[in-house]
């Protein structure tokens, strides 16, 4: 049984975010309710690596004196499993906004899908979606790309160490890639589409590693309250 001061001492806990939520919902949501239920006035909790909105999977939380280990873990190897459609482009290079082109998908075949896959693998250069939380000047990227500002951005090296097509139901291609902190599944979603010679966006990820951590251990937001309420 968990005390407040295993808490604020440092805890290291996984949990399996829910679609819709940010990062943040999620991280204030645990502290309101570790809170709550310890009644202490204060206590750090942080996570270990944002994931968009639209995404599921691991999260890494960290609690009190853990959270100066957070940079430790955010920089370990991620994997991710999830679906691409191919023929058509977003501005988010996901769900977040409408189809704005449509492209043939015909010449298509499985053994370019396969192969599409190698430039992708090694350490490339890439360019972070303009729907993003990086920032520039003192603001975020998807504040100025909602606004329907254009920006400049530079292309950052990233590590892809795997990237496998483990289904193929056309338009729609399943995929898991293991890479580097960084490393946006959306561009390679955007980028992998453009050399297919036709289009391509995400419409599922999940996140089921980071480091030797899996999603597989990990708690949902509902299962971590009521444990805390068994404690």
């Amino acid at each position: 049984m968990k005390t407040a001061e295993d808490y604020k001492n440092g805890q290291v806990l996984l949990i399996d975010k829910p679609l819709e939520w940010t990062s943040f919902q999620v991280v204030n949501k645990l502290r309101w309710h570790i809170r709550k239920r310890f009644d202490i006035k204060k206590i750090k909790v942080g996570h270990a690596g944002t994931l968009d909105p639209l995404a599921t999977g691991l999260l890494i939380i960290c609690t009190g004196k853990q959270t100066k280990n957070i940079n430790e873990y955010q920089g370990q190897i991620k994997e991710y499993t999830g679906t691409f459609v191919l023929g058509a482009t977003t501005p988010s290079y996901d769900l977040e906004t409408e189809v704005n082109e449509t492209f043939p998908t015909e010449h298509i075949t499985e053994e370019l899908l396969h192969k599409t896959t190698e430039q992708f693998t090694g350490k490339i250069q890439q360019k972070p979606p303009i729907f993003s939380a990086i920032k520039k000047d003192g603001k975020r990227l998807y504040e100025l790309a909602r606004k329907g500002e254009t920006t400049e951005i530079k292309a950052r090296k990233v590590e892809v160490n795997t990237f496998e097509i483990t289904k193929i139901d056309l338009p729609k291609v399943d995929f898991r890639i293991v890479c580097s902190k960084g490393t946006y599944i959306r561009s390679i979603a955007n980028d992998y589409g453009e050399a297919l010679k036709s289009g391509a966006h995400l419409s599922v990820l999940r996140r089921t590693k980071i480091g030797d951590y899996s999603v597989d251990n990990a708690l949902s937001v509902d299962e971590f309250i009521k444990s805390l309420e068994v404690e």
